[in-house]
């Protein structure tokens, strides 16, 4: 399973980008004119989800037939379960409902979340502006100083609560390879998270983007400025599927599986970094529509205006088309009881 993750290139995004227009009816061709689309983002305003979405937004109207105008409201909510549940059965299916939810949502059905009403297969993913990396990280000054010393040594660790990436990839890992975390939840967000590390009420966060520590603590990091012999946190690893290209030297988790299962978990469990900031619509919507805005976001993103937006904004943009998240979606409701419960027993 997810080979068609592993082997993802860019090759694949150009193709998408790139393939003849589909063709459309003339009244699918003709439905955006004079249209407004509601690009709803399941997160707070100011955060990283919805810089995302207002910097996509900006540009996404001029390339759907029509040239819609595109209005963000925020919904945000119980990490965007909220939004998704909406999505999933409340809001428009005619295609001027697009929204913008955590990268986990597709997955929380599967792994028991009895408050997500929704199938992800039903719903219609039209793409992701990046796929995500990652980073366990320990403060310069804890005792573990790099992954194999997880094994012998403690690290406490911020988490945002039960079922975030801050919680659930720790207790994952200490299950599958012993490590010693000790996990200190209830912050609100991220940011509180690294103002703790500051503050010396933990020593580390395990399950923070990497597009987020670039834009947000860059200068923490040796590998992002030149000279730096130790930065303020030591990178113990990072997950993901592969190995980002701006981090080759840092080991990658799963490079630390022995066993088939071990590496059937670590697939489902990173899945989600591979759509890391996914657009999706409900379903229901037309076919020629889906195409049309799937077609449209691969569009925006190859817009140079577009990009210097995101370049001024720091974000990183490694687009997948929502063809791929929707194999993806579809391939993780196929894994073995006994893999998906070693996820489901951590939530």
């Amino acid at each position: 399973m997810f080979r068609s993750i592993v082997r993802m290139t860019a090759a694949f995004t150009l193709a998408t980008v790139t393939l003849a227009s589909p063709v459309y009816a003339q009244s699918d061709e003709a439905f955006y004119d004079g249209k407004i689309i509601s690009f709803l983002s399941g997160h707070s305003a100011g955060g990283g989800y919805d810089t995302y979405v207002r910097t996509l937004a900006r540009h996404l109207g001029k390339h759907i037939p029509g040239n819609p105008q595109v209005v963000v409201r925020n919904v945000p909510g119980a990490g965007s379960l909220v939004l998704t549940n909406q999505v999933a059965n409340t809001l428009e299916s005619d295609g001027t409902v697009i929204a913008s939810v955590a990268r986990g949502m597709a997955f929380e059905p599967l792994f028991g979340n009895e408050q997500a009403l929704y199938k992800p297969g039903e719903m219609n993913w039209l793409g992701s502006l990046n796929n995500e990396t990652s980073l366990c990280v320990a403060w310069r000054e804890a005792k573990v100083k790099n992954w194999q010393d997880l094994k012998t040594e403690a690290l406490s660790v911020g988490s945002t609560g039960a079922g975030a990436d801050t919680n659930l990839f720790p207790k994952v890992l200490s299950d599958l390879f012993g490590f010693k975390f000790n996990i200190i939840a209830g912050y609100p967000g991220g940011n509180d998270v690294m103002l703790a590390m500051e503050r010396g009420e933990v020593e580390g966060r395990c399950g923070w983007s990497w597009s987020s520590a670039k834009s947000t603590r860059g200068e923490w990091i040796a590998q992002l400025n030149e000279g730096m012999e130790q930065g303020k946190v030591n990178i113990l690893f990072q997950m993901s599927l592969k190995k980002h290209s701006d981090l080759p030297d840092v080991p990658l988790v799963t490079e630390f599986a022995e066993t088939e299962k071990q590496r059937q978990v670590l697939n489902l469990l990173f899945a989600r970094q591979v759509m890391g900031r996914p657009v999706v619509a409900p379903p229901g919507v037309p076919e020629a529509r889906v195409a049309m805005l799937r077609k449209a976001i691969a569009m925006a993103v190859e817009d140079p205006e577009f990009l210097k937006d995101a370049q001024n904004q720091s974000l990183g943009i490694n687009f997948v088309g929502g063809e791929e998240i929707q194999a993806i979606v579809q391939e993780a409701y196929e894994y073995p009881d006994d893999v998906i419960a070693v996820i489901k027993d951590a939530m």
